[in-house]
């Protein structure tokens, strides 16, 4: 992606190549050309972005495909890094010198190290955009304490349920709650612990989540770099909110006025993400269970929506996919049941409502210890797979009567952290505050 200031300021981003990490760029890059109506913005990922919708200044453009198919990248991901990683680097600063006027900033997605190397051999500024909890950006950052407590490598998983407390600005967690490729000693942890290396030779740091909500965190960040770092969370769609002119098919009608017929807060919205896929036999257990719970559900799953919907009985709809923020948004929510990606748990959030957790893959994990232990806005679902557990568990949800702590204050938790997350992205509050004072700076090149 780049901005462009036609006085002569030009930004180029480019974020990594997952929707968990080009969702929230677009969105930053959306905020940012709100203060400067010259920006224009371009990203690799141009066929599945054409119909994003985006202000008349910002623009895509791309790079060749020299990775693996964001459809298939999941059955070789290893193979997927080390393109990205070796492959990616040579397209990017060919773009880079073709971009006029030339660039004399850059914003890359802290993974994407390689984009450091080439503002630093061509003397341009670089942004470290991190798209994650800052908790997960502290855990890399302090890899080496995993190491000195002989909890890196785990040894097993009769470890998973011991607690550690000494990993600067996190409060007590469990192993297994530790990114998942730290937890499982995975092979591309070596890549990770890099890409965090080379932030030292950055000039600022943009976090995508609300000082308020991680403040012990982010203070503990600041004191080790001598850069600013900003956090200019919830980067999410929240300013498309009123504007129904995104609404472009008939599915977004459907189980928009759907929703309109329901009782407030009585709906149970479900989404398990876009790219690590569930086992059939999981997903039966969910419809089922789904369906002995009683309750009402809005279930969005790519494949298999026929079936589901079959199983599920007749108390809600599946669909492929659905306006997520203005959904959970929707007052005839009562409940968000979620994998915990960093963009869902802010959407959440900012929407108000409790959540059901099933962590998968990646920080997921750490994302649900701080929506359930942390902000208590939440209930985890452990390692349901029985039709009978979930079903009992997702009505004492749904009914108010919590899991482990009353329901009321459950959502009275929820009702608060909404104010927070709101209250940030108001004019003169923390994130509001912090992206005009990023703006300031890049825009005095």
């Amino acid at each position: 992606m780049e901005y462009n200031r036609t006085a002569g300021c030009h930004v180029a981003a480019m974020p990594f190549p997952g929707r968990g990490h080009i969702n929230p760029m677009v969105n930053f890059s959306k905020l940012l050309a709100s203060r400067r109506p010259e920006i224009l913005v371009t990203d690799e990922w141009l066929g599945f972005l054409r119909s994003e919708g985006l202000p008349p200044n910002v623009r895509f453009r791309s790079i060749p495909n020299v990775i693996p198919s964001e459809l298939d990248r999941g059955a070789d991901y290893l193979g997927f890094l080390d393109a990205v990683w070796i492959k990616m680097a040579e397209p990017f600063e060919s773009l880079l010198a073709r971009l006029e006027p030339p660039v004399t900033a850059i914003v890359s997605d802290t993974l994407l190290f390689w984009a450091v190397d080439v503002g630093n051999r061509r003397n341009i500024p670089v942004a470290s955009f991190w798209s994650s909890p800052a908790a997960a950006f502290s855990a890399f950052l302090h890899f080496d304490l995993l190491v000195q407590h002989r909890h890196s490598p785990v040894n097993s998983s009769e470890s998973a349920d011991e607690r550690i407390d000494y990993i600067p600005g996190i409060s007590s967690i469990r192993l297994a709650d530790l990114p998942a490729c730290i937890y499982w000693n995975q092979p591309f942890l070596p890549m990770m612990l890099e890409a965090i290396s080379w932030l030292y030779k950055a000039q600022y740091l943009l976090l995508a989540t609300i000082h308020e909500l991680e403040s012990q965190v982010v203070d503990v960040l600041k004191s080790k770099f001598s850069f600013p770092i900003h956090t200019v969370g919830p980067l999410i769609p929240y300013f498309n909110l009123g504007d129904n002119s995104m609404l472009t098919n008939q599915n977004d009608l459907n189980y928009l006025e759907w929703l309109d017929l329901q009782p407030p807060a009585s709906v149970l919205y479900i989404s398990m993400g876009s790219y690590v896929p569930i086992s059939t036999t999981q997903m039966d257990e969910m419809a089922a269970g789904l369906h002995g719970s009683g309750v009402r559900w809005l279930w969005v799953a790519r494949e298999g929506t026929r079936r589901l919907k079959d199983a599920c009985g007749e108390m809600g709809m599946v669909v492929p996919w659905c306006d997520q923020l203005r959904v959970l948004s929707h007052r005839s929510m009562g409940g968000f049941w979620s994998h915990c990606g960093w963009g869902s748990a802010m959407e959440g959030l900012f929407a108000g409502v409790p959540f059901l957790t099933s962590p998968i893959s990646a920080e997921q994990a750490l994302n649900s210890k701080l929506i359930v232990e942390d902000w208590k806005n939440g209930v985890g679902m452990g390692n349901l797979v029985r039709r009978d557990e979930i079903a009992g568990m997702v009505k004492r949800f749904m009914d108010g009567e919590g899991e482990g702590e009353d329901g009321k204050e459950m959502r009275r938790r929820a009702g608060k952290l909404q104010k927070l997350g709101q209250a940030a992205i108001t004019k003169g509050e923390s994130s509001d505050a912090n992206l005009n004072a990023f703006v300031g700076d890049i825009f005095k090149c």
